[in-house]
């Protein structure tokens, strides 16, 4: 175990992740389109979403303070909950102190908070329907969110996922000496599983000087059976199950690249 650095006051450094997830799936005709929709808004509805965050919360050490939570018409759904960290918790005088019930007093900062938003979409022109999933974890002082990437990964149906990790601020050591960074990263992947990384294809681009790291995911084997909504892979041709999985490819490789490899038109 490394010696723990004795700081000069608390550990106001600011640590965000912001996490984006992808699932596509073949759904070629408008009615089982519009199902998929319904049944992705139903399987990620507001109330799972909030279970999702609280055992975020609950891996990286953050207190809950407030959650706020909203499902949309026609589709989609939020929730915000701000969180504080435990270490900082007491003793902290001045308008930084908020009195949340009887005789209990928190000290937190606003931008300490764990957000998901949620977008099904799909085009009539397109047989392919997509499901992105925004999820923004920030927090200030020891905690990190990057311990709970495999759980979030896990969460979700996760074809395609881009990751940005950023620690802004510093602190300082009992001696005066900023301190920028508190913990050792050299990639997003290092706090990922291997048995999570093995399912996908993996790429960094990383400002290490900057405190800035980006790492993008792509799934590596399609299970056709497991992208067709209401569709059995034993009713198509092979010729169907080949254009298919063509078509499943290119979208996530679109979607991982950024931008459109071939015209739609």
């Amino acid at each position: 175990m490394p010696k723990k650095i004795k700081l000069y006051g608390f550990n106001n450094l600011t640590k965000a992740l912001s996490f984006n997830i992808y699932d596509v799936c073949w759904a070629k005709e408008n009615r089982a389109q519009t199902e998929y929709i319904a049944y992705i808004d139903e399987q990620y509805n507001a109330e799972r979403l909030r279970g999702i965050l609280e055992s975020v919360a609950g891996m990286i050490g953050a207190r809950v303070l407030n959650i706020s939570s909203q499902d949309y018409d026609p589709q989609g759904a939020s929730v915000t909950m701000l969180i504080s960290n435990d270490a900082e918790i007491e003793r902290v005088s001045g308008s930084s102190i908020h009195r949340l019930s009887g005789e209990t007093e928190l000290f937190h900062l606003d931008k300490s908070h764990i957000t998901v938003h949620t977008y099904p979409e799909y085009h009539p022109d397109n047989p392919i329907a997509t499901f992105r999933v925004d999820i923004d974890v920030a927090t200030c002082g020891e905690i990190t969110p990057l311990s709970a990437l495999d759980f979030l990964i896990g969460s979700f149906d996760s074809d395609i996922i881009t990751m940005d990790y950023r620690v802004r601020g510093f602190t300082r050591e009992m001696d005066g000496k900023k301190l920028f960074m508190d913990h050792e990263i050299a990639s997003i992947q290092d706090y990922i599983s291997d048995k999570t990384l093995d399912r996908y294809e993996a790429a960094d681009i990383n400002l290490s000087e900057s405190n800035l790291f980006h790492t993008k995911m792509l799934i590596r084997e399609i299970d056709l059976q497991n992208y067709l909504f209401n569709t059995e892979t034993g009713k198509l041709t092979g010729e169907d199950r080949r254009e298919i999985e063509s078509s499943l490819r290119q979208e996530m490789m679109e979607i991982y690249a950024g931008r459109n490899i071939f015209s739609l038109g």
